[in-house]
């Protein structure tokens, strides 16, 4: 079996990269501005590039694809969070708590999920109130709107700033997962799975009927079921897609592709190609490497960079 490749690097579509790189130096001061095969960039702590093309036009941001956002881990999410409420450049984005309306910036300031759900449906939102549950105001995770409308989590308490997931919207979660142990060798994510075996026959999995709190849209987000991978240390994260629309390619939207790391190009050319794994694009040349795009279960869009 070819070992799971690595996480390398998320590919955005920018009017201004070097405008954008300078906003995430900003908001999270252990990156730094970088380049990549030719390419402007930005590096974080774990050996993760978020890597830029300049465009003419706003990238698209819809229809939906099913990458959704990107994310980084902080050491205080408080203390972040009131040192982005003084800087004019931050727009910070309200999580809705399903009280009438109501809305915080950061999660940990409404009602704990409970049972490995991020967030409480409007009835068990009730029963908080009335058993007199409290916020934990402590860590938690909020968003902020970056260049070119990205969508920017910032989550903590933990113990150093780094890139730590991609959040994708799947057309079946559990079904994703398979094909990704299957395809890519990827680690299954601790707690993100079925609790029951699972199989390519049983996978598909009806999506939960009742939106929950808090999310950034007012009439709540559903997250189950859920599941993910991980890929070095850099999770994939995802809920099934929220509407009734399929999932479009990202390619041209604001972020383009996902880039994976691997050591035998051909080795996995050869594996996926066998496997029947559509392919966007054959074997190309990228910096001073070669590099292939494949096709993901919910069309997102996947590279395979070859590093030695």
């Amino acid at each position: 079996m070819l070992p799971a490749p690595g996480f390398h690097h998320l590919h955005l579509n920018s009017v201004d990269p070097d405008a954008a790189i300078d906003f995430y130096v900003r908001q999270f001061p252990t990156s730094a501005k970088a380049s990549w095969g030719g390419l402007p960039g930005l590096a974080a702590p774990n050996n993760v590039l978020i890597l830029f093309t300049r465009v003419a036009a706003a990238p698209a941001t819809a229809p939906p694809t099913a990458i959704w956002h990107f994310g980084w881990h902080v050491t205080d999410t408080r203390q972040r969070l009131e040192s982005y409420k003084g800087r004019p450049d931050v727009k910070l984005l309200p999580l809705y708590t399903g009280d009438e309306g109501g809305s915080v910036f950061i999660s940990s300031d409404t009602w704990p999920g409970t049972g490995g759900v991020l967030g409480l449906t409007k009835a068990q939102i009730a029963e908080a109130k009335a058993a007199g549950v409290q916020p934990t105001r402590t860590g938690g995770f909020g968003y902020m709107q970056g260049p070119d409308n990205t969508l920017v989590e910032y989550a903590g308490n933990h113990p150093a700033e780094r890139f730590n997931h991609v959040h994708l919207f799947q057309e079946d979660p559990f079904c994703a997962q398979l094909w990704y142990q299957k395809h890519l060798n990827a680690p299954v994510f601790a707690g993100r799975t079925s609790r029951t075996p699972l199989t390519e026959a049983t996978c598909r999995v009806a999506r939960g009927s009742d939106s929950t709190f808090p999310a950034l849209e007012p009439g709540g987000m559903f997250r189950t079921p859920s599941a993910a991978v991980v890929f070095g240390d850099v999770a994939f994260l995802w809920y099934m897609r929220q509407g009734d629309r399929p999932l479009v390619s990202p390619r041209g939207h604001v972020y383009d592709h996902i880039a994976l790391s691997v050591a035998d190009l051909d080795a996995w050319v050869a594996k996926l190609r066998g496997a029947g794994v559509r392919f966007l694009e054959e074997p190309y040349k990228l910096g001073g490497t070669r590099a292939v795009m494949i096709e993901g279960p919910s069309r997102e869009a996947l590279e395979l960079v070859e590093i030695a």
